[in-house]
C-alpha cells in the first residue's frame, strides 16, 4: 500500500500527461490521471505552442488527480522538453505566443551568430551542440525581427519553469534545461554572461538557475483552492525530460561511465553519464552536447531526429486512406527486405517536411539508392538508418570517454519498439535493455520523493527503478551482415 503521492506533469512534443508517482518506501507505481493533446498553432505563417490551453489541461489534471488520491499528495514538478521559452514582463504578462522550436524563423541565425562570435568560441562558452533551434539562436531572431518585445522582458523562462510560475509564482528556471539553451557555461555553472553581452542579449532578463529537487514554493491560493490540492509544495524535477528520464536508467553502475542511455521518443537523445563537461575539439566537431543532470553529474549527449521519422510517415500514409497502427508499421516493417536504403536521420531535409515519406524519397534517389515503395519498406528504412547512426554516436562517445560502453539502457516510449531495439542490439554490437518505457515521469516524481526526504541518493533512485519494473534484454543477432552494412554507413557520411 502506497504512503506517499508525488504528482509529475510530463509535458511532450505530441502530448501531455499528469502523472501520479504512488510510493511505498520501496518500489513505485505510476497511474496516469489526465492525458491530453500537444498540438502547436499556426498564425500568420509561424509555428506556436498554444500554452494557455496546455496550462488549462494541467489544471483540469491536478483536479482530477485530488480526486483520486486526496490528502496523500505530496508536491508537483514539471518537466518538458528544451530550449523553447516564454518572456514575461514586470507585471507578469506574457510578451507573445511562445514559439515551437520548429518555426523556421531561425532559419540562418547559426550562421548569422558565427559572423559575430566564432563557433568554437560558443562551444567551448556553453559546450552545447549546434542545433538550429537553440533558445541562443530563437533569441537571436527575435532580437532581429521583434527587437520592441524583447526590451520589455524582465524574465525569460524556459518552458517548464514556465508554468512551475504558474503554478506558485517562481521565476527561476532549473540547471537541466539551463543547459539546453546554449545560453549557460557548464564549467561556471551561470549564464554564460560574457558571450551573452557579445550578442547584446539584454543580460538582465535571464534569472536565478536552481538545481533539481529545489522547492520553489507553494501553490498558488487560486489554483490550490480550484484544484482542491492545498497550498502543496512546488518541487523542480529534473525540468528536462530528458535529464529525467536519465535519472530513471535502471543502471546498477551509477558513477561509472560504463553505460549508455537512448532516452527513445520524438527524439533519441544518446548518451553517457560523466562527472564533468566535455569541451574538446572533437566534442565540437562531432557536435555533442554537455547537458546538466542530477547530483552535478553530466549529459554528454547527441541529438538524433528519433522516431520523428516514423511518426511523420504516419501520419503521411493516413493522409493517403491509409490508417495503420504503430504494431501493424513495425509488422510491415519485419516482413520487409533489409537495408533497401540507408539514410542520415538527421538530414536537414527531414527536420520539418510536409511529406515525410516523399522528403525520404527525395534522398534516397540523391544518394543513388532504391527508393522505398511501401508502408513497410520506408519504415525500415527510418529504424535501420536510426539504428546505424547510433551505433556511430556510440562510438564516438567511447572515443570521448575513454571507456567501453559495455550495455545500452534504452527508456522511454520508444523503448516500445522491439523492431528497433533488436536493430539497436544488432547495429552496436552489445546487449540492448529496453524500459522503463515512462523514465521521464518516473525520474520526476522520485526527485520529489527524495526532495521531501523518502529518497536518500541517485543511486537509491534507480535502485527503486530495478526493484518496480521489469527490462526487456535483447543480444546482438547478423552481427557480421551488420558490421558489413556499418562500414557502407560511415563512408556514405
Amino acid at each position: 500500500m502506497f504512503s506517499q503521492c508525488y504528482l509529475g506533469v510530463d509535458l511532450g512534443a505530441e502530448s501531455g500527461r499528469v502523472m501520479a508517482g504512488l510510493f511505498d518506501g520501496a518500489k513505485i507505481e505510476l497511474i496516469e490521471s489526465h492525458r491530453f493533446p500537444n498540438v502547436p498553432v499556426t498564425i500568420h505563417g509561424s509555428i506556436r505552442w498554444d500554452v494557455l490551453r496546455l496550462w488549462s489541461e494541467i489544471q483540469n489534471g491536478l483536479s482530477q488527480a485530488q480526486s483520486q488520491f486526496g490528502q496523500s499528495i505530496r508536491s508537483l514538478g514539471v518537466d518538458t522538453w528544451g530550449v523553447d521559452y516564454v518572456l514575461l514582463s514586470k507585471t507578469g504578462e506574457m510578451l507573445g505566443q511562445p514559439f515551437h522550436y520548429r518555426d523556421s524563423r531561425t532559419d540562418g541565425m547559426m550562421e548569422h551568430a558565427f559572423a559575430r562570435v566564432p563557433r568554437a568560441e560558443i562551444f567551448s562558452n556553453t559546450g552545447l551542440q549546434f542545433l538550429p533551434f537553440n533558445t541562443l539562436y530563437q533569441l537571436l531572431a527575435m532580437q532581429n525581427r521583434t527587437p520592441e518585445l524583447m526590451n520589455l522582458a524582465d524574465t525569460i523562462l524556459l518552458m517548464p519553469d514556465f508554468f512551475h510560475w504558474c503554478l506558485c509564482g517562481s521565476r527561476v528556471v532549473e540547471s537541466t534545461n539551463a543547459t539546453t539553451s546554449q545560453c549557460f557555461h557548464p564549467q561556471e555553472n551561470d549564464w554564460a554572461w560574457e558571450m551573452l553581452r557579445k550578442f547584446d542579449l539584454p543580460t538582465n532578463m535571464f534569472p536565478e538557475v536552481v538545481p533539481p529537487g529545489t522547492n520553489l514554493g507553494h501553490l498558488r491560493k487560486d489554483v490550490a483552492e480550484s484544484s482542491g490540492l492545498g497550498r502543496i509544495p512546488v518541487v523542480a524535477p529534473a525540468t528536462h525530460d530528458t535529464g529525467s528520464a536519465v535519472v530513471a536508467v535502471p543502471t546498477r553502475n551509477t558513477g561509472s561511465p560504463n553505460w549508455a542511455y537512448i532516452s527513445s521518443g520524438t527524439w533519441s537523445l544518446i548518451g553517457a553519464e560523466v562527472t564533468k563537461p566535455i569541451l574538446t575539439t572533437r566534442a565540437s566537431q562531432w557536435n555533442f552536447t554537455n547537458e546538466g543532470g542530477v547530483d552535478g553529474t553530466y549529459r554528454l549527449l547527441k541529438n538524433v531526429m528519433g522516431l520523428w521519422l516514423v511518426q511523420q510517415c504516419k501520419k503521411a500514409f493516413e493522409k493517403k486512406g491509409n490508417f495503420l497502427k504503430y504494431d501493424r508499421l513495425i509488422q510491415l516493417a519485419e516482413e520487409s527486405p533489409p537495408f533497401q536504403a540507408i539514410v542520415d536521420p538527421d538530414d536537414p531535409a527531414f527536420l520539418n517536411p510536409s511529406d515525410m515519406p516523399a522528403a525520404i524519397a527525395e534522398v534516397c534517389r540523391k544518394n543513388g539508392q532504391d527508393v522505398p515503395r511501401t508502408e513497410g519498406a520506408f519504415v525500415r528504412c527510418a529504424l535501420e538508418s536510426l539504428a546505424l547512426k547510433y551505433r556511430l554516436v556510440l562510438d564516438w562517445l567511447e572515443e570521448l570517454t575513454g571507456t567501453k560502453l559495455e550495455v545500452v539502457h534504452i527508456v522511454g516510449g520508444g523503448s516500445q519498439n522491439r523492431l528497433l531495439n533488436q536493430f539497436t542490439a544488432n547495429a552496436c554490437g552489445r546487449p540492448v535493455m529496453a524500459g522503463p518505457v515512462e523514465s521521464t515521469a518516473l525520474g520526476n516524481v522520485l526527485v520529489q520523493a527524495r526532495a521531501a526526504g523518502e529518497i536518500g541518493s541517485l543511486e537509491e533512485i534507480r535502485d527503486v527503478v530495478r526493484r518496480s519494473f521489469e527490462c526487456q534484454e535483447y543480444q546482438p543477432e547478423d552481427a557480421s551482415l551488420w558490421t558489413a552494412v556499418l562500414e557502407k554507413y560511415r563512408a556514405s557520411l
